[in-house]
C-alpha cells in the first residue's frame, strides 16, 4: 500500500482529485475509499496549501458515498416488498427465487 505520507503535497492532491472524479463513474466505492483514506490528510496534519481542496473531495466523497448508500438500500427495501407486485417485471429482475413464492 501506498503511503501518503511519503507523497507531495501535489501528489496526494493529484491522487484525491482522480479517485473522486473517478466515482462519479458509478463507482461510489472509490469515494467511500478517497473518503477513508484521505481523512487524515484533510483533517488531521498540520496544515498545508492543497489540504483545502484534499478536505473538499474527501468531503464531497463523504456525502457522495452517502448518498449511494441511500439509493441503493432504499431500491433494496422496495424491490424486497414489492417484488411479487411488479409481476414479470419482477420475476425478470429476480435471479434467485425465494422459496414459498413458486
Amino acid at each position: 500500500m501506498v503511503s501518503l505520507s511519503k507523497k507531495s503535497p501535489e501528489e496526494r492532491l493529484n491522487i484525491c482529485r482522480k479517485y473522486y472524479r473517478a466515482g462519479f463513474a458509478f463507482l461510489p466505492l472509490l469515494w467511500l475509499i478517497n473518503a477513508i483514506w484521505f481523512y487524515k490528510q484533510a483533517f488531521k496534519v498540520e496544515p498545508y496549501p492543497q489540504q483545502a481542496q484534499i478536505r473538499t473531495y474527501v468531503i464531497r466523497s463523504a456525502i457522495g458515498t452517502l448518498i449511494w448508500i441511500i439509493i441503493i438500500v432504499a431500491w433494496n427495501i422496495t424491490f424486497q416488498l414489492l417484488r411479487t407486485k411488479m409481476g414479470p417485471l419482477g420475476d425478470f429482475l429476480t435471479f434467485v427465487y425465494p422459496r414459498g413464492y413458486y
